[in-house]
């Protein structure tokens, strides 16, 4: 336990110092890559901008750094921000009780909507990245905001302890469940309060469309089929459906050729989907 506290400290040290030597607001409005930049209008080939949302202890940047430049390098105006930050600032969000993340994420669709004078947006998320939305679009009024919405690692249903436990490993925040104000953890729990209020009823709601994409050898979401969306206008894929050579699991997820593939064609199927002789292991 005290390793545990030492651990924890030197982290929120780090986050502390990182944040006084960059200064959060000049590096939420810095462009990354192509992205976050703030001067980019829509074009007539892709009318939507795309707002990208990270996973659970993530960040806007390292969740995205390998699909929001191939987005913008695609021609599309994309922009991001780590949202939900709690104990750890911006080195792990999606933090927060995840209303109170729909709640900034819907802000923040206000805010690249006016500054683009685009009338919709697109969404693109990974794993908590498809919850928040979800919550924003049934209960917050994005859903007549938001065009279409496209999600990896897809959770809607929660997951296990040990998946959490499994992801708090993995991104080295052992102390992710108890230690950080981690409000989402608890939303994540089969049963709670959050995800009862979002699957009362369908989960997707009339107007916007939806994709999931889920993997087969997903160690995080379990079971993995929490993802799966039922209606109209919805679309789930299972990765191994489509590339079964592919074994990426959860995170995997961000920086796999084939996912981002996916996403290219679902937001305009003008670009064909093929399958890269790709293969990822671990979580």
């Amino acid at each position: 336990m005290a390793k545990l506290r030492t651990f924890l400290t030197g982290l929120l040290l780090s986050a502390l110092a990182a944040s006084a030597l960059t200064g959060t607001a000049s590096a939420a409005e810095a462009p990354h890559s192509g992205w976050n930049n703030w001067s980019c209008r829509p074009s007539a080939a892709h009318p939507q901008p795309v707002v990208l949302v990270h996973g659970l202890g993530a960040n806007d940047l390292d969740d995205f750094a390998t699909l929001a430049p191939t987005l913008a390098l695609s021609g599309y105006c994309v922009f991001s921000e780590t949202y939900g930050q709690t104990l750890l600032g911006g080195l792990a969000g999606g933090l927060a009780p995840m209303a109170d993340s729909a709640a900034e994420l819907a802000g923040f669709v206000e805010r690249v909507r006016l500054t683009t004078g685009a009338a919709k947006v697109d969404i693109v998320g990974h794993s908590e990245g498809t919850t928040v939305p979800a919550y924003y679009l049934k209960y917050l009024g994005g859903a007549t905001k938001v065009d279409d919405v496209i999600g990896f690692g897809s959770n809607y249903r929660g997951t296990t302890l040990d998946g959490l436990a499994t992801l708090a490993d993995a991104l080295h925040l052992q102390g992710l469940l108890t230690g950080v104000g981690c409000g989402a953890c608890t939303d994540y729990l089969p049963g709670s309060a959050f995800l009862n209020k979002l699957d009362d009823g369908p989960v997707a709601v009339p107007g916007p469309t939806y994709t999931s994409i889920m993997t087969r050898y997903d160690k995080i979401v379990t079971p993995y089929t929490s993802g799966v969306l039922s209606g109209p206008n919805v679309t789930n894929i299972v990765l191994q459906d489509r590339c079964p050579l592919d074994s990426a699991g959860h995170l995997g997820l961000a920086v796999d050729p084939n996912v981002a593939d996916l996403v290219l064609n679902r937001l305009d199927p003008a670009n064909p989907f093929r399958c890269h002789l790709f293969t990822t292991l671990g979580i």
